[in-house]
C-alpha cells in the first residue's frame, strides 16, 4: 500500500516530532514542503520525484505566522511574554548595545537563553549572530550557525526561510573554516540548501558527512527524511535502519521507519516496528499517527 499524500495529523507529526528535537532532528518545515522546482531535482538517487505540499494535504492552517520582537515563528511553539520578561529583556537590550565587544557575549548569553526559552528563535539567532561577529570564534560562530539553523526550521515565511537560510550557511561556514571536523554543522547546513536553486548541495554534503563518518546519525536522519520527502520510501527506510543498527534505542528514527515501510507497501514490518513504536512512545501527537498508520494497515 503506497500513498502519494501524508494526511493532515502525519504531516503535524512529521513537523513537531522533528522540532521537539531541534539538536538532533532539527527539520519540522524541510521535510514536508515542497517549492515545486527544488527538490523535485535533489532526491538523494538524483532522479525527478514528485512531491505534495503543505497545502495539498490540507495542513497549511498549521502553519500560521506570529509577529512577536521582530521574529516570525509558528503560533504553537511561541509563549507569551510576561510584563517582568519584557522589562527584563528591554534592560539587557540596553546593556548589550552599550557594551564593548569583550563584553557582549555575557550579555548576549543572556539574552539569547531568554529568547530561546521563549521559542523566540530568530530573536535568539539575531543575538548569537551579533556576539559571533564581536568575538569570531569557533565556539560563537558554531553557536550562531545553530541558532540560526533553529530559526530557520520554524520560519514560515519563504523570504524569511531565506535570509536565515543565508545566515546560516554563512556563519556555518566560518565555524568550518575554523575546524572542518564540525560534522552536525555540515549536516545541517546542508539542510539549508533544500529549498534553493542548489539542493544537490545539500546531498553532497551529506554524503561529505557520511564519507567522513559512515555511522553519523545526523546526516543518515536527514538524508532519511529527504528521501521520504522526495517519496523515496525505500531509500528511507535504508536509512533509518542504519540509525538503529547503532542505536537502537532512537524512537524518532523507529518511528520514520515505520511510517516510511507502511508508504513502501511493506505493510507486515511496518505493523510489527509501529506497534513496538506504541509501546515505547508518550507524546500523544506521534501515538495518534501511529494508530492512524495501523488502521490503514489493515
Amino acid at each position: 500500500m503506497k500513498t502519494t499524500l501524508m494526511n493532515k495529523s502525519v504531516l503535524f507529526v512529521i513537523i513537531l516530532a522533528s522540532a521537539l528535537t531541534v539538536g538532533l532532528y532539527s527539520l519540522p518545515k524541510v521535510v514536508v514542503r515542497n517549492d515545486s522546482k527544488q527538490l523535485s531535482a535533489a532526491s538523494e538517487g538524483g532522479h525527478a520525484t514528485q512531491t505534495p505540499t503543505v497545502a495539498q494535504s490540507g495542513a497549511d492552517s498549521l502553519n500560521v505566522t506570529a509577529k512577536g520582537n521582530g521574529a516570525d515563528a509558528s503560533v504553537i511553539h511561541e509563549k507569551p511574554i510576561s510584563p517582568e520578561q519584557q522589562k527584563r529583556i528591554r534592560t539587557l537590550e540596553t546593556e548589550f548595545a552599550s557594551a564593548g565587544p569583550a563584553q557582549k557575549e555575557p550579555v548576549g548569553e543572556k539574552l539569547i537563553a531568554i529568547f530561546r526559552d521563549l521559542t523566540r528563535y530568530d530573536s535568539a539567532a539575531h543575538y548569537a549572530g551579533l556576539v559571533a561577529m564581536a568575538q569570531p570564534n569557533e565556539r560563537n560562530l558554531l553557536r550562531a550557525g545553530d541558532e540560526h539553523f533553529e530559526a530557520y526550521t520554524f520560519a514560515v515565511d519563504d523570504k524569511k526561510t531565506a535570509q536565515l537560510g543565508q545566515k546560516t550557511r554563512e556563519f556555518y561556514q566560518q565555524a568550518l573554516a575554523k575546524n572542518p571536523n564540525l560534522l552536525s554543522a555540515k549536516a545541517n547546513m546542508a539542510m539549508t540548501y533544500v529549498n534553493t536553486d542548489t539542493p544537490m548541495q545539500g546531498i553532497m554534503l551529506l554524503r561529505e558527512v557520511l564519507k567522513q563518518e559512515p555511522t553519523n546519525e545526523l546526516a543518515l536522519f536527514n538524508l532519511g527524511l529527504l528521501s521520504m520527502r522526495s517519496n523515496q520510501y525505500e531509500r528511507a527506510v535504508e536509512r533509518f535502519r542504519q540509525i538503529l543498527v547503532n542505536n537502537p534505542t532512537s524512537r524518532k528514527a523507529q518511528f520514520y521507519l515505520g511510517i516510511s515501510l507502511a508508504e513502501a507497501g511493506q505493510k507486515a514490518e511496518a505493523k510489527q516496528v509501529l506497534a513496538q513504536v506504541k509501546k515505547q512512545e508518550k507524546d500523544p501527537q506521534i501515538l495518534a499517527a501511529v494508530q492512524e498508520y495501523e488502521e490503514r494497515l489493515k
